[in-house]
């Protein structure tokens, strides 16, 4: 199998991320392992697509960190490929991170993913899901059942009578957003409130959520592969992050702290019911945010935490990711066109 995994920037991944935890597993296994920016990528004239990439060290690799050695850095040895040479390309970057700098590179890695289905690679997870289940609204679209009360706007007014509707305790984010950055809690001292819709929404659309008291307990992150609950062993690929202190965020950079959790029937609850939508639109790999007896965020395309599930649960978790995009290439090969990218990517 040859991937080809789009970051944003090679030279900025570390050791611990989920990407390098598949990335390591895959080269264990023996396949050719490719890794690019999302401004590496490129779209020839004969219409292939394709990246200026660093090659994995194969099957000897010792560990993630020896992984990252071999592709990063200037002396890293790099390689033009296309789809010609790829049975897989999972978009692995994360689109928020691109907003304010290189905006233009939100959705690029997206687009080029579109593009390469042409030439016949399985691309993951399913590229036009992604171009809008990157965005927060994606999540509410799941039922009512599963998630927090919550509006979508950019308007003062409308946040304000959602506070006074909800007890005058709400968690304020960006509707494009990632790591706890600009969320906040706007409790019954609102004095403050405008100026934080105000900072909000520079940068676009605000969520204003009805806060759940067990957030401040922390959260779980459970991961999803083809609609499923990750489960090695009997242990499930999840982490309990604990709150920073003096905050109500659980987010890593955001001071949180992992910790061995306890995945319930309540949460394996929550998994049954979001699992089928996220087969239907070739959800591949997502991480579920559980606080208490909701969905708080659907993480679709770059999931973080792989490492510190299978650290803390004793298990190795990226092999069984790989083992499920080895079928998927396995069945690309026998059906071709006749079964779908989006029916392929979930496809147990």
């Amino acid at each position: 199998m040859r991937i080809l995994l789009v970051v944003n920037n090679v030279d900025t991944e570390v050791p611990t991320a989920a990407t390098t935890v598949i990335a390591t597993a895959a080269c264990r296994r023996g396949h050719d392992v490719f890794m690019a920016g999302v401004r590496e990528l490129e779209y020839f004239e004969d219409g292939r697509v394709g990246a200026t990439a660093r090659a994995g060290p194969g099957a000897e690799v010792e560990s993630q960190h020896g992984f990252l050695q071999a592709v990063q850095g200037r002396e890293a040895p790099r390689r033009v490929i296309s789809t010609d040479d790829l049975d897989v390309i999972w978009l692995r970057y994360n689109p928020s991170e691109e907003v304010h700098e290189n905006a233009w590179a939100q959705h690029a890695g997206i687009l080029f993913g579109q593009a390469a289905l042409e030439h016949g690679v399985v691309v993951l997870n399913h590229p036009y899901s992604l171009s809008w289940a990157i965005d927060k609204m994606y999540f509410q679209q799941f039922p009512e059942d599963v998630r927090p009360r919550a509006i979508v706007t950019r308007s003062y007014d409308r946040i304000r009578e959602f506070h006074e509707a909800h007890g005058r305790r709400i968690v304020v984010k960006p509707l494009s957003g990632y790591g706890g950055s600009d969320v906040f809690l706007v409790g019954e001292d609102a004095s403050n409130m405008r100026q934080i819709v105000e900072t909000v929404s520079r940068g676009g659309y605000i969520v204003a959520q009805e806060f759940l008291p067990a957030a401040l307990e922390g959260d779980t992150r459970l991961f999803m592969v083809n609609g499923k609950a990750l489960e090695v062993d009997g242990k499930y690929a999840a982490i309990k992050r604990l709150v920073g202190e003096g905050d109500f965020r659980s987010n890593m950079t955001a001071g949180g702290r992992p910790e061995v959790p306890d995945v319930d029937d309540q949460m394996l609850r929550l998994a049954a019911i979001v699992g089928p939508k996220l087969i239907k639109d070739g959800i591949f790999f997502a991480g579920l945010d559980i606080v208490g007896d909701k969905l708080v965020e659907i993480n679709t395309i770059s999931a973080g935490g792989l490492n510190s599930a299978g650290r803390l649960q004793g298990r190795d978790f990226g092999t069984p990711v790989i083992d499920a995009v080895e079928r998927k290439v396995f069945y690309k090969r026998q059906y071709g066109e006749h079964i779908r990218n989006i029916e392929l990517a979930t496809l147990d």
